[in-house]
């Protein structure tokens, strides 16, 4: 028995504890905790709905995620990252779903995984889902980054049952074809070891994407990767019939059309074997995609000259969904290097503030511009993994700002959704 105040002092170090792991972690909490539960993501036309209702989003792409997530100290970079973007009001990013051949390989050999590998990819999902984040999980690189086609060439190639050793052979040599089937269906069929939930039945995930920027050089004319995104589409459709998919295109107009006359970037974008109307019309592609890069696209030094393009190249293909496709445009990668001779932050918040502007006048509008993803976000101590484009949103409050006032309006206009309610009270006034 204790006697005088012998409990007191621990039971007021007890709640004092807990005073500072509420006031450390307290938005982690409510965020994990008390968050509605996801639905779906559905298409009626040129929008995307939620619920029933228009959804037209402010997001991000983070592709290391999965690589990140692989060992166990490096996960709590992702949960920063996760309630960073949830801070923000943002809702959707686009990560990588692969790893193909190499160091962290999720696809060791073709149809072999690595499981470790695979409860990284678990990992982003369910903790993607604790934070109110939507996903685009893309299924293979058309670079080499990550192993990509050259990996699956690569294996075809060393079995003794590839066509040919062009990269390209990707898109049509049958072997490949069936190794890449037997990858997708691995993943869109994965049971998460953390949530019990298959992959295809979890509405964490926006959208597949067949592959980042699928280029096909030996056939300007298009048929050949026309050909693969046909198959590769109807391939994922019969397995999963609940998640929209895109394909991942740039958005470069091809030899079908005569925008790559008057909007592609430069005369080069029409002989890269895409062919962004022909490829998007194909009817399992629910949604098109389009990426941003103007600094890297043309030699024209002048930065008016830079905007100028993009809001053409926004305006074309906002066009193309209302008018060609009847079909939601999502801009998957935007950025501005800071390799250019004159970059400057101010400049990087020109352009962005013009992307997002685009998209808040097509949903003011109702037209198919229905978000936008910057290229990209990273979180403190990842310096190895960062590109020209690449930035930690908060150490710049202007570009924070900008960000965080988007995800505002959109709010304001189309009505937060639950998994927003509790951040959006601390950056902006909902009516």
């Amino acid at each position: 028995m204790r006697s005088g105040n012998g409990w007191f002092y621990p039971i007021v170090g007890f709640i004092s504890c807990l005073a500072f792991l509420y006031i450390s972690f307290g938005d982690l909490w409510i965020s994990v905790h008390g968050q509605i539960k996801l639905t779906f993501v559905e298409r009626n036309g040129t929008q995307f709905l939620v619920d029933g209702k228009p959804f037209y989003f402010n997001g991000w792409n983070s592709y290391w995620m999965m690589d990140h997530a692989v060992d166990e100290y490096n996960r709590h970079k992702i949960r920063a990252m996760l309630l960073a973007g949830s801070k923000m009001g943002l809702t959707v990013c686009r990560t990588w779903a692969f790893s193909d051949g190499g160091y962290n390989a999720l696809q060791i050999s073709p149809g072999r995984f690595n499981e470790k590998v695979f409860r990284a990819l678990d990992f982003v999902i369910a903790e993607s889902g604790r934070y109110g984040i939507r996903l685009v999980l893309c299924l293979v690189n058309n670079l080499q980054a990550y192993g990509g086609k050259t990996q699956y060439v690569k294996w075809a190639w060393e079995e003794g049952v590839a066509l040919s050793s062009s990269n390209d052979s990707f898109f049509y040599d049958t072997s490949i074809r069936r190794y890449f089937k037997n990858y997708v269906k691995a993943v869109l069929t994965r049971k998460n070891t953390l949530t019990g939930v298959e992959y295809r039945n979890d509405p964490t995930i926006l959208a597949w994407e067949l592959i980042n920027e699928p280029r096909c050089m030996t056939d300007k004319s298009g048929d050949t990767l026309q050909s693969w995104i046909e198959e590769m589409s109807g391939f994922v459709k019969l397995i999963d019939q609940k998640h929209l998919l895109t394909v991942g295109l740039e958005g470069f107009y091809g030899p079908t059309s005569p925008k790559r006359f008057v909007v592609n970037p430069e005369v080069w974008a029409a002989d890269f074997g895409t062919d962004f109307i022909r490829n998007s019309k194909i009817p399992k592609v629910d949604f098109a995609s389009v990426h941003i890069y103007p600094d890297h696209w043309t030699q024209n030094p002048d930065f008016e000259h830079k905007l100028k393009f993009v809001f053409k190249w926004m305006f074309s293909h906002i066009e193309d969904g209302d008018k060609e496709l009847n079909k939601p445009i999502l801009f998957t990668e935007f950025g501005f290097s800071t390799l250019n001779k004159d970059f400057s932050h101010s400049k990087r918040e020109r352009l962005y503030k013009l992307i997002l502007d685009v998209i808040y006048r097509s949903a003011q509008r109702n037209k198919s511009g229905a978000g936008s993803l910057v290229w990209q976000f990273l979180v403190d101590g990842m310096e190895d993994f960062n590109d020209d484009f690449g930035f930690i949103p908060w150490t710049r409050p202007s570009t924070y700002r900008l960000f965080t006032d988007h995800s505002c309006r959109l709010a304001k206009l189309q009505g937060a959704l639950p998994s927003q309610m509790y951040h959006l009270r601390k950056l902006c006034t909902l009516t």
